[in-house]
């Protein structure tokens, strides 16, 4: 199962994420999302639970839980779902310079 994480302090490494869930079960991955331009955590990860029992058991000690002084956030990932494009031409004509700002 995988499960979202946020609210995690910045400077939390993923090796101490996964050392955090590995008291409920097996950890096969541990993630935390950085910009992709500075490098720096978004305060957000996923970790990776083989046994759903186990990422359950997870979910319910540790959401809520304080972890580097936040409270921190843990239930299932929702799976990921296609977003609209974005009209970066706001509607205005065609794409090439005829277009009124």
């Amino acid at each position: 199962m995988k499960l979202f994480v946020g609210s995690l302090p910045w400077s939390l490494q993923e090796a101490d994420l996964s050392r955090h869930f590995e008291a409920y079960g097996e950890v096969t991955s541990a993630a935390i999302i950085k910009d992709k331009f500075s490098g720096r955590s978004k305060g957000f990860g996923f970790v990776e639970m083989p046994d759903d029992a186990a990422a359950n058991k997870a979910i319910e000690a540790l959401n809520g839980s304080e972890l580097g002084g936040r409270n921190i956030v843990v239930n299932q990932a929702q799976e990921k779902t296609d977003r609209p494009k974005r009209d970066f031409n706001r509607g205005y004509g065609d794409k090439g310079g005829n277009n009124r700002w």
